[in-house]
């Protein structure tokens, strides 16, 4: 069956807005589709700037600095699909975007190449004390010394949060000779020679490099606080890559001056300027042997390459095939093309009764169901119809009266 690539609505009247500078492969993947209706911006929008664009919009792509709110999704009339092109979805209120139908979607493994070989980077500039040694090379000064200077080879990776990049930095890390020990929350199989840990004491404990790679919630804000530093090794380095709460930073410049822990690299802060060139502050400016970066963990070209060509593709087929799989508020659902249909897709509050509504009310109009898909979550219940294109022409105008029915569109 050859696969329909053409919709019922004008590509043209489809209104796309990026932000953040993304990648040159999402807005790739649309143009050469027919979409011409392209607005690209370099920066992050405002709350209030964002509320005066998004009126006509229907494709959103941003990055981690736009806030997408409540009242943001109020004012976005026509919008369908946000794309967030990057690792998380924290940026976006979910809660109101799954009661207002926008399907959310983001990249969660397209960077982790990079996160993880820079943790690796990291860790040995950490453990040579190079930090150090560049800064007196800088200021004319010789340092050539192997006091405090160590190999990563023999050491242990302590790894909090197994998940996609905790367990690529794993199988790095054992390629260097390391051992490897884990604390997740959740059982998770060791890759290689890794070991479990039962807790996050007994981890901190034995591992010479303590990596970070857990979300954002409230059980691991602070999660490495004055309480649990002083059961790291002496000397060892902890390194974060995570998120901006994870870590006290004022409990770990303590421990970092009283020469309990010998270096941290920090990625990621409770506070972060909006754009480049903007002024910005953290307690472990000017500590010894300490890397800081402003969010890089995932800049590189190769990732954003990947995230650009993963989400574009999530947004284009949600628009072009109805398909929502990857996405934090539309139920998933794939399915494959409908010869000599019109294809609906009919959003709504997940109660119960809906169902019964929308085929009760196609078929005392005489219209014929070719196929039906139902897919809900607690709620909101995504069904996609096939209609017999003879009978289908009111079809539209008959789903959109059905009660508790938040969004409707002919697919094509």
């Amino acid at each position: 069956m050859a696969e329909k690539k053409n919709t019922s609505y004008p590509k043209e009247k489809i209104n796309i807005l990026f932000l953040e500078n993304i990648s040159e492969a999402a807005v790739k993947q649309f143009s050469t589709s027919g979409y011409s209706n392209i607005k690209r911006w370099s920066a992050a929008m405002s709350e209030e700037e964002l509320i005066k664009e998004i009126k006509n919009v229907h494709i959103l792509g941003i990055r981690s600095k736009t806030m997408i709110t409540d009242k943001v999704l109020m004012a976005a009339e026509k919008l369908q699909a946000i794309g967030c092109f990057c690792i998380g979805v924290n940026q976006v209120n979910l809660d109101a975007a799954t009661k207002s139908g926008i399907a959310v979607f983001n990249a969660p493994y397209s960077n982790t190449r990079s996160v993880a070989e820079l943790v690796i980077g990291s860790s040995i500039i950490l453990v040579r004390k190079i930090l150090d040694k560049n800064k007196a090379a800088h200021e004319g000064k010789w340092m050539k010394d192997a006091k405090g200077s160590h190999e990563l080879r023999g050491k242990t990776m302590g790894i909090v949060g197994y998940g996609n990049i905790g367990s690529q930095v794993s199988v790095l890390a054992e390629s260097l000779g390391m051992k490897v020990v884990f604390y997740d929350v959740e059982t998770k199989l060791p890759l290689g020679n890794a070991s479990d840990s039962n807790h996050l004491k007994d981890l901190l404990q034995q591992s010479d490099v303590v990596t970070l790679h857990v979300p954002e919630l409230p059980g691991t804000k602070n999660l490495i606080n004055k309480s649990n530093l002083k059961y790291f090794k002496k000397g060892a380095v902890l390194i974060n890559y995570a998120r901006g709460e994870v870590v006290d930073l004022k409990a770990l410049k303590n421990s970092l001056e009283n020469g309990d822990l010998g270096g941290a690299a920090i990625d990621v802060f409770p506070w972060e300027p909006e754009k480049n060139g903007d002024a910005f502050s953290t307690p472990l400016q000017g500590v010894s042997n300490v890397l800081l970066t402003p969010h890089i963990g995932g800049s590189t070209q190769e990732a954003q390459n990947n995230i650009g060509m993963d989400v574009s593709a999530k947004l284009f087929n949600y628009l072009e095939k109805g398909i929502s799989t990857g996405s934090h508020t539309i139920p998933a659902l794939a399915l494959p093309p409908q010869e000599g249909a019109h294809r609906i897709l009919h959003i709504h509050q997940n109660v119960p009764g809906v169902m019964s509504q929308i085929n009760s009310t196609l078929s005392k109009n005489k219209v014929n169901i070719l196929g039906q898909y139902l897919k809900t979550n607690e709620e909101i219940g995504y069904v996609v119809l096939d209609i017999d294109k003879g009978i289908s022409k009111n079809a539209l105008e008959l789903l959109k009266k059905v009660k508790h029915t938040i969004k409707v569109r002919i697919l094509y």
